[in-house]
Protein backbone atom coordinates (compact mmCIF):
# COMPACT_ATOMS: atom_id res chain seq x y z
CA UNK A 1 0.00 0.00 0.00
CA UNK A 2 1.71 3.36 -0.80
CA UNK A 3 0.79 6.42 1.10
CA UNK A 4 -1.90 8.12 -1.02
CA UNK A 5 -3.54 4.57 -0.55
CA UNK A 6 -2.79 4.64 3.54
CA UNK A 7 -4.11 8.78 3.21
CA UNK A 8 -7.37 7.64 1.26
CA UNK A 9 -8.09 4.99 3.89
CA UNK A 10 -7.69 7.22 6.86
CA UNK A 11 -9.43 9.98 5.14
CA UNK A 12 -12.65 7.38 4.98
CA UNK A 13 -12.10 6.05 8.06
CA UNK A 14 -12.78 9.50 9.45
CA UNK A 15 -15.47 10.54 7.49
CA UNK A 16 -17.02 7.11 8.70
CA UNK A 17 -16.39 7.98 12.25
CA UNK A 18 -17.57 11.57 12.75
CA UNK A 19 -20.96 10.18 10.56
CA UNK A 20 -21.30 7.68 13.23
CA UNK A 21 -20.91 10.26 16.24
CA UNK A 22 -23.61 12.00 13.84
CA UNK A 23 -26.00 9.86 13.85
CA UNK A 24 -25.63 8.91 17.62
CA UNK A 25 -26.05 12.11 19.01
CA UNK A 26 -29.54 13.77 19.65
CA UNK A 27 -28.33 17.14 19.94
CA UNK A 28 -28.41 19.00 17.04
CA UNK A 29 -25.69 21.37 17.56
CA UNK A 30 -23.19 18.18 18.03
CA UNK A 31 -24.96 16.45 15.17
CA UNK A 32 -23.74 19.53 13.00
CA UNK A 33 -20.18 19.72 14.15
CA UNK A 34 -19.94 15.69 13.16
CA UNK A 35 -21.87 16.13 9.94
CA UNK A 36 -19.24 19.62 8.65
CA UNK A 37 -16.74 17.52 10.19
CA UNK A 38 -17.53 14.13 7.81
CA UNK A 39 -17.62 16.50 5.05
CA UNK A 40 -14.60 18.02 5.26
CA UNK A 41 -12.92 14.59 5.56
CA UNK A 42 -14.81 13.72 2.46
CA UNK A 43 -13.20 16.47 0.66
CA UNK A 44 -9.80 15.72 1.66
CA UNK A 45 -9.98 12.62 0.27
CA UNK A 46 -10.73 13.61 -3.39
CA UNK A 47 -8.30 16.01 -2.83
CA UNK A 48 -5.71 13.30 -1.96
CA UNK A 49 -7.40 11.29 -4.87
CA UNK A 50 -6.39 14.23 -7.02
CA UNK A 51 -2.99 14.12 -6.20
CA UNK A 52 -2.85 10.41 -6.10
CA UNK A 53 -4.35 10.19 -9.91
CA UNK A 54 -2.55 13.36 -11.21
CA UNK A 55 -5.48 15.27 -11.41
CA UNK A 56 -6.79 18.94 -11.21
CA UNK A 57 -6.76 19.62 -7.58
CA UNK A 58 -9.91 21.17 -6.51
CA UNK A 59 -9.49 22.04 -2.71
CA UNK A 60 -11.67 24.53 -0.78
CA UNK A 61 -10.49 26.11 2.30
CA UNK A 62 -12.70 24.67 4.79
CA UNK A 63 -14.89 26.84 7.23
CA UNK A 64 -16.06 24.09 9.72
CA UNK A 65 -13.79 25.85 12.83
CA UNK A 66 -15.87 29.23 12.29
CA UNK A 67 -19.14 26.96 12.03
CA UNK A 68 -18.23 25.34 15.26
CA UNK A 69 -17.28 28.31 16.72
CA UNK A 70 -21.10 29.45 16.58
CA UNK A 71 -22.35 25.74 17.59
CA UNK A 72 -20.38 25.89 20.67
CA UNK A 73 -21.99 29.02 22.04
CA UNK A 74 -25.54 27.43 21.49
CA UNK A 75 -23.82 24.54 23.06
CA UNK A 76 -22.51 26.67 25.97
CA UNK A 77 -26.49 27.92 26.70
CA UNK A 78 -27.78 24.50 27.27
CA UNK A 79 -25.91 22.90 30.93
CA UNK A 80 -28.16 19.70 30.47
CA UNK A 81 -25.91 18.65 27.16
CA UNK A 82 -22.66 17.68 28.58
CA UNK A 83 -24.46 14.59 30.74
CA UNK A 84 -25.36 13.04 27.32
CA UNK A 85 -21.72 14.47 26.06
CA UNK A 86 -20.41 12.25 28.87
CA UNK A 87 -21.18 8.99 26.92
CA UNK A 88 -19.01 9.92 24.13
CA UNK A 89 -16.06 10.93 26.35
CA UNK A 90 -13.68 8.09 24.94
CA UNK A 91 -15.20 8.46 21.13
CA UNK A 92 -13.56 12.43 21.17
CA UNK A 93 -10.42 11.27 22.87
CA UNK A 94 -10.38 8.57 19.51
CA UNK A 95 -10.91 11.42 17.11
CA UNK A 96 -8.57 13.31 18.33
CA UNK A 97 -5.81 10.55 17.93
CA UNK A 98 -7.07 10.03 14.59
CA UNK A 99 -6.64 13.93 13.89
CA UNK A 100 -3.04 13.47 15.45
CA UNK A 101 -1.73 10.63 13.12
CA UNK A 102 -3.52 12.53 10.13
CA UNK A 103 -1.62 15.72 10.77
CA UNK A 104 1.58 14.25 11.28
CA UNK A 105 0.60 11.83 8.10
CA UNK A 106 0.48 14.89 5.88
CA UNK A 107 2.98 17.21 7.43
CA UNK A 108 5.68 14.33 6.91
CA UNK A 109 4.59 13.99 2.61
CA UNK A 110 4.80 17.56 2.80
CA UNK A 111 8.03 17.80 3.60
CA UNK A 112 9.08 14.45 1.46
CA UNK A 113 7.37 16.08 -1.70
CA UNK A 114 9.42 17.87 -4.30
CA UNK A 115 6.80 19.41 -6.20
CA UNK A 116 6.34 22.96 -4.18
CA UNK A 117 2.33 22.98 -5.23
CA UNK A 118 0.99 19.55 -4.12
CA UNK A 119 3.62 20.41 -0.92
CA UNK A 120 1.68 22.95 -0.56
CA UNK A 121 -1.81 20.98 -0.93
CA UNK A 122 -0.54 18.41 1.62
CA UNK A 123 0.28 21.36 4.08
CA UNK A 124 -3.37 22.86 3.83
CA UNK A 125 -4.54 19.61 4.42
CA UNK A 126 -2.77 19.08 7.63
CA UNK A 127 -3.70 22.80 8.50
CA UNK A 128 -7.24 21.52 8.07
CA UNK A 129 -6.70 18.38 10.27
CA UNK A 130 -5.61 20.33 13.11
CA UNK A 131 -8.73 22.41 13.11
CA UNK A 132 -10.41 19.23 13.69
CA UNK A 133 -7.83 18.66 16.46
CA UNK A 134 -8.75 21.89 18.10
CA UNK A 135 -12.40 21.03 17.48
CA UNK A 136 -12.38 17.80 19.39
CA UNK A 137 -9.86 19.03 21.74
CA UNK A 138 -13.14 21.67 22.67
CA UNK A 139 -14.88 19.11 23.34
CA UNK A 140 -13.18 17.05 25.13
CA UNK A 141 -12.44 19.97 27.48
CA UNK A 142 -16.32 21.06 27.21
CA UNK A 143 -17.39 17.96 28.68
CA UNK A 144 -14.55 17.48 31.55
CA UNK A 145 -15.13 21.46 32.53
CA UNK A 146 -17.90 20.82 35.21
CA UNK A 147 -15.42 18.57 37.02
CA UNK A 148 -12.43 20.43 36.70
CA UNK A 149 -12.40 23.17 39.45
CA UNK A 150 -10.25 24.78 42.12
CA UNK A 151 -10.70 24.37 45.60
CA UNK A 152 -8.62 27.27 46.39
CA UNK A 153 -8.75 30.95 45.23
CA UNK A 154 -5.61 31.31 44.90
CA UNK A 155 -4.67 30.23 41.80
CA UNK A 156 -3.97 32.11 39.05
CA UNK A 157 -5.99 30.97 36.15
CA UNK A 158 -9.30 31.22 37.81
CA UNK A 159 -10.74 32.81 34.45
CA UNK A 160 -10.41 29.68 32.54
CA UNK A 161 -12.78 28.21 35.54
Amino acid sequence: MNVFDFALRMELDGKSYYEKLAAETAQIGLKNIFINLAADEQKHYETIEALRDNTAIKMVDSNVLENTKNMFLDLIKDKSIVDSMRKTLDAYLHARKIEADSIRLYEDMAKKESNAEIAQVLQRIANEEKKHFNIMDNLYDYTLAPQNYLAWAEFSNLKEF
